[in-house]
């Protein structure tokens, strides 16, 4: 019964530890519908599945390639950009040019109203004199006077009286336009001094530039980390798979002998022993079916983080999973956190932004000088009144300025609540740091825990493997009991198991902590360059 309780926690480990396989990569970053839908379409359509024999190096580069997370970073790089290049348009002269065709329902026109003119009475006196009047030749018949004639003439003072005139003007209605009009103009402002505003705008969009190509990077690291695991995850469930089916042979071994044993032995192998035997075969029988689903689905959770269609599945080249003890020390990792981590880098592009937008709100402050200019024509049937040709094409130049005198203390406010934001950001920073050196001191010291298991259950399997093959041998000369070799072939397989799960174990936190460390996509990218 204890062999059959043993061998029941072995079949349970194996399919427990198999199954953690596609949550894995889902934890460091994965989409989290990787489980369950690679589960439904290993289940359901494994014939259909489409298996390629990929190598790390070649599963990076699809997974950098096809991913759906890394084209939605890029593009959050490109919108950061194109908002940068709109802070940058207010450091050239905004030119716009307006061409308009309008039509009135009747023409503009000017009304004069009816008016009277009043002369009042003028009295004119003309003193007396004398003129020389010429009378031309022939003026009163023709011969006389033959020759023209200068006569002198005297007139005498005069006085002129003219009384008092009322002169009425009629109501006058002046069409200044004709209804169709066609107007065309091109105004230029160009702003001279701000401040402090554009600079701050200019800050402001940088910051967000950097914000998104950490959080571009960090999408690289994570897809470069999901790979990884679901890549040797998928090496370790083909790993435990073998296990379960070297331990299933050996034990259908066992099972042959015990039968032979029990049926032409001298009796010290009993119908018990063997019907036990037989039970834990069929058990395991049964754990080895579900690892080989467990293998498929690691597998198709493989092929669906690398971004490849439903029904592949991605089988990996590589025998084993690797092993290699960390080198560098705490302190090393720690620096190079500050120097290479995206969420160090967000947060040192987020106080830039932060800086640019203090810049932008103190800006309120202080005037604004602009250069402004118009060239304007427009077009009309008639000449005259406002159409005449002085009216109708023209140009303005000025300068002007705006000087804030009082907005109700809305500039201080922002400027208030710009470095209240700054100043939060900074403390944030020490705790950030902190945080980031408490989170890599966590993940080294289960580093070196794990490197510590790792010799320990190494012996442990080596140990497991020589007392296996020693029972067998002793069992087959009937020197040893069937419970006692059966407990050997089992404990062969939980010390082999628990190896390669702490095997991977050290791999995965490696891979985890160079996440957060934030140097290993550099490294990926270098080795693995996309093709064109």
């Amino acid at each position: 019964m204890k062999s059959t309780h043993c061998l029941r926690g072995i079949a349970t480990y194996f399919v427990f530890v198999s199954s953690l396989l596609p949550s894995l990569g889902a934890a460091a970053g994965a989409d989290t519908t990787t489980s369950t839908a690679t589960n439904t379409n290993v289940l359901s359509s494994v014939d259909a599945a489409i298996i390629r024999e990929m190598g790390l190096p070649e599963c990076l580069d699809t997974a950098l390639k096809s991913n759906h997370r890394r084209p939605a970073s890029r593009f959050a790089v490109a919108m950061a950009e194109a908002q940068h290049r709109q802070a940058l348009s207010a450091y050239w002269p905004q030119v716009t040019a307006k061409v308009a065709f309008q039509r009135m329902d009747e023409p503009p026109n000017f009304l004069f109203p009816a008016s009277a003119m009043v002369i009042p009475a003028q009295t004119v006196s003309v003193p007396g004199g004398a003129a020389v009047v010429t009378i031309p030749a022939n003026a009163f018949a023709p011969g006389f006077p033959p020759a023209n004639i200068q006569m002198p003439v005297n007139y005498p003072d005069q006085t002129i009286s003219t009384p008092n005139q009322v002169f009425p003007v009629p109501e006058q209605n002046v069409e200044l336009m004709d209804v169709n009009t066609a107007l065309g103009t091109v105004n230029a402002t160009w702003l001279l001094w701000d401040g402090g505003m554009r600079r701050g705008l200019r800050e402001q969009a940088q910051g967000a530039i950097d914000v998104a190509k950490e959080e571009s990077r960090r999408t690289d690291l994570e897809i470069t980390d999901s790979v990884r695991r679901m890549y040797y995850g998928a090496i370790l469930a083909r790993q435990l798979h073998q296990l379960g089916r070297d331990t299933l042979d050996r034990m259908g071994a066992t099972l042959s002998l015990t039968e032979t044993m029990y049926k032409e032995g001298a009796g010290k192998v009993t119908k018990a022993d063997y019907l036990d035997n037989r039970i834990m075969v069929e058990t395991l029988r049964s754990a080895v079916a579900q690892l080989a689903q467990n293998e498929q689905m690691a597998q198709a959770a493989l092929a669906f983080t690398m971004g490849l269609s439903w029904n592949a599945s991605v089988k990996p080249i590589d025998a084993e999973v690797p092993y290699q003890p960390t080198q560098q020390g705490l302190d090393g990792l720690v620096n190079s956190t500050y120097q290479f981590s995206p969420d160090w880098g967000k947060l040192e592009a987020g106080l830039r932004a932060l800086e640019g937008a203090l810049r932008t709100a103190r800006s309120g402050h202080y005037p604004k000088l602009a250069l402004t200019g118009e060239l304007h024509g427009w077009w009309n049937e008639r000449d005259t009144g406002l159409g005449s040709q002085d009216n109708r094409y023209g140009w303005t130049v000025g300068v002007g300025m705006e000087i804030p005198l009082f907005d109700g203390f809305l500039t201080r406010g922002r400027v208030e609540e710009a470095r209240a934001r700054l100043s939060k950001v900074k403390e944030e920073k020490f705790l950030l740091k902190e945080g980031l050196g408490l989170q890599v001191r966590d993940l080294f010291l289960k580093l070196r825990a794990n490197e510590a298991s790792h010799q320990a259950t190494l012996d442990a399997m080596t140990s497991a493997v020589e007392n296996r093959d020693l029972n067998t041998r002793a069992y087959q000369n009937e020197l040893v009991d069937t419970e006692k070799v059966i407990r050997a072939q089992l404990m062969e397989a939980l010390m082999t198991v628990q190896h390669l799960k702490v095997r991977y174990d050290h791999f995965a936190i490696q891979s985890q902590l160079e996440v957060v460390v934030g140097n290993e996509v550099v490294r990926q990218l270098t080795a693995v360059p996309e093709k064109k």
